[in-house]
């Protein structure tokens, strides 16, 4: 009861900072709000606190307030029992609108797409209407009317891109991730920050483009381009900005980030060039709108370079024919995850900087001391690993020599509600079958322990690969597909290969001749590590709050003393030059951040110092195989295979709830982008069809998306 009471109060409290924060937004343009907010700047200026610590309290803390609390809500939440129930709204995860470009949306994602673009429309707006009340010729510049006015529509546009970074890396946030709070995970809110960057670079192009436009026609542009002035914007501060956030973006499309990922990866990382020169550009005070996502971002990218340390080892690795890999890593018993988690990892013997994610493969359910993943190399960089791995089990030593490894995460899903269905349909393309294999492990491991009402009794997984020999994707679970007994749940399994003519073979045979792949065990270093995952919630939350503490004392201190005469707003500018007050912010976040590494890595050091890995000849735990040969022969004939062709997913959703008997049925669909479009587009159709035939119509189809990981 104590529990339940504290998260309503919880719940409650971040639904009003949430509140709070949007109405700040809403208010931000009026006219009322900047004559008062001006007022109280001017009131706190003398005082200790400053004009800064106003800013920063009022802009910048509730953000971070919010993923405290948050953080304090999800460990009570954890630690409180719980069973799985079906959502209030079970709906909620279908999608509404399927576009290529945007991908498949959902009644919920377009309501708050459209809320966000009101706020733009209204910022917009307010701004430029009273900037046309008050219109104020440019001393520098002597312009015409319509000059003017459009100066000031370009200025205005740059105050929507403001918007939109303040967002921005909100979404990306992993250990201090605000998204988890409403249900979505690090790999679904990317694109949210896809679309945010996107339209962010947009504004601040139009704002760029259309200032330097008004200088070119008033023949001031040699004069005005490259100026780094005193006081108010910085010109040449602000075009390198948008240079960076161009060469960011341009980098980061589809056909570039694909084919030449380490392009990608680098450059992205000059996001710290373009938000300090944001800052030089902006000033202070539109800085500390936009920096709660760039704390928090700070904040929470220290976490993960700490948790990621010291570094573990590789236990064993498999090789599959078609070039697949399967890792084994060292976990410890008390790392517990969710089906579909991914983990990030990077091998300093191929990358000392890259990191890449991958689906975990195993339950922790069934393993306690390991995990796995599977890895289809394809890129530079997994076949690197390939390579790495398979030159010395050429070598012909029994044991390798150990290969170290950093591992970020996991993360997932905070509870398996998303299984909660009277039947699922598991559709996979590729290397999308990853998540589903943690899925099949966690549902098998539930029904062995008893807990049959926990998930579902019937399942069909659909899997499309393009050759036959992808088929051994499915070595983790071959045991559950051949040794399947109807005292367990019932799985049925077609498998189609789109590239490859008829072939007369079954599941079974296909399995045997490809699923053998060659195991190498590596040697272990006793300075290694189990994986322990991510630190405790409220680790992170105390984290989070000792950084705002300390990065606020540091900006009071530093002000008083760069800035020592405050007693009036013309005082403190004439003597102080604007970028300041921008460095003082810079140095106040950068010493936040390393005492924060210090605390985090002191505390990470006392936990690891008495502990290495413990290891022994059997790494992975497996099913036992319990069918007679009877049920074995049944359990391979149920199961399909088709050559020369795709699936019909219309057929197979208008069979599927004849075939299961099942009215609440959960499609979870991972793969190729087109492949999950075609199913929502469907799903789409069917709920619209429900929808017009009113109740008589009792199948209900709800949907999730799963994002699978190179």
């Amino acid at each position: 009861m104590a529990e339940t009471a504290l998260l309503t109060v919880l719940k409650v409290l971040m639904i009003v900072i949430c509140a709070g924060w949007v109405s700040l937004w809403i208010l931000k343009p009026t006219q009322m709000w900047t004559k008062n907010w001006k007022e109280a700047e001017d009131r706190l200026r003398p005082t200790v606190f400053g004009y800064y610590g106003l800013n920063f309290v009022v802009f910048t803390f509730p953000v971070i307030a919010l993923a405290i609390v948050g953080s304090v809500y999800l460990n009570v939440q954890q630690r409180k029992p719980r069973r799985l129930r079906r959502k209030a709204f079970p709906g909620a995860s279908n999608p509404v609108v399927v576009n290529t470009l945007l991908g498949t949306l959902t009644a919920l994602e377009i309501l708050a797409a459209s809320l966000f673009i009101l706020l733009l429309v209204w910022t917009f707006y307010a701004r430029i209407s009273n900037d046309f009340k008050k219109l104020m010729p440019v001393k520098s510049l002597k312009l015409k009317l319509w000059q003017l006015q459009y100066l000031r529509v370009a200025t205005r546009f740059g105050l929507l891109a403001e918007v939109c970074l303040a967002l921005l890396l909100l979404p990306i946030l992993r250990g201090l991730a605000l998204f988890r709070l409403i249900g979505i995970q690090f790999e679904a809110s990317v694109r949210y920050h896809i679309w945010l960057g996107t339209a962010m670079i947009a504004f601040a192009f139009l704002h760029g483009a259309s200032t330097l436009f008004i200088w070119g026609v008033s023949h001031h542009i040699q004069e005005e381009i490259g100026k780094w002035q005193r006081t108010g914007r910085i010109y040449l501060a602000g075009e390198i900005s948008l240079v960076t956030g161009l060469v960011i973006w341009i980098t980061s499309l589809p056909q570039i980030r694909r084919k030449k990922f380490e392009i990608f990866y680098y450059t992205h990382h000059l996001y710290l060039v373009f938000l300090v020169f944001f800052l030089f550009h902006a000033g202070d005070r539109h800085f500390y709108t936009v920096f709660p996502g760039i704390f928090l971002f700070g904040i929470d990218k220290l976490l993960r370079l700490v948790q990621s340390r010291p570094e573990t080892c590789i236990l064993s690795a498999k090789i599959f024919p078609s070039k697949a890999l399967e890792l084994v890593l060292p976990k410890h018993p008390n790392l517990k995850y969710t089906p579909t988690s991914v983990i990030f990892v990077k091998i300093p013997s191929i990358s000392k900087f890259q990191w890449h994610s991958f689906s975990i493969t195993s339950s922790s359910s069934v393993d306690d001391h390991t995990m796995s993943l599977l890895i289809r190399c394809q890129g530079s960089w997994t076949s690197s690993l390939y390579n790495l791995i398979n030159t010395e089990l050429k070598s012909g030593f029994n044991k390798m020599k150990t290969i170290p490894i950093a591992v970020e995460g996991p993360y997932g899903a905070s509870s398996t509600d998303f299984l909660r269905y009277d039947s699922l349909l598991l559709i996979a393309g590729g290397v999308g079958i990853t998540p589903f294999l943690s899925i099949m492990q966690e549902i098998t491991s539930a029904w062995q322990s008893g807990n049959y009402n926990q998930y579902p009794t019937r399942i069909q997984l659909i899997f499309i690969a393009k050759k036959s020999q992808d088929i051994c994707l499915l070595s983790s679970i071959s045991d559950l597909i051949l040794n399947q007994s109807d005292e367990q749940f019932h799985l049925k399994l077609k498998v189609f290969v789109t590239q490859e003519k008829q072939s007369v073979t079954t599941v079974k045979e296909l399995l045997n001749e490809f699923s053998q792949g060659e195991t190498v065990d590596f040697g272990t270093d006793s300075s290694s590590y189990a994986i322990h995952g991510l630190e405790s919630f409220l680790w992170m939350a105390a984290i989070a709050g000792l950084s705002s503490v300390v990065f606020l004392a540091f900006l009071i201190c530093l002000s008083h003393i760069f800035i020592p005469n405050q007693k009036t707003k013309a005082s403190s500018k004439e003597k102080s030059p604007s970028w300041v007050a921008d460095i003082i912010i810079l140095s106040s976040f950068v010493i936040a951040i390393i005492c924060s590494t210090l605390v985090a890595l002191v505390l990470r050091g006392k936990k690891l110092s008495k502990e290495t890995i413990q290891t022994s000849e059997k790494h992975v735990k497996s099913w036992q195989p319990s069918s007679s040969e009877a049920e074995l022969g049944f359990a391979t004939e149920k199961h399909e295979i088709h050559f020369t062709g795709r699936p019909k997913f219309q057929e197979i959703l208008e069979k599927f709830p004849t075939e299961t008997g099942g009215s609440d049925i959960g499609v979870l669909v991972c793969g190729p982008e087109k492949m999950k479009e075609s199913v929502a587009a469907l799903l789409c159709s069917h709920n619209s069809q429900c929808f017009k035939s009113g109740p008589q119509k009792k199948t209900s189809f709800s949907f999730h998306s799963l994002n699978f990981t190179l």
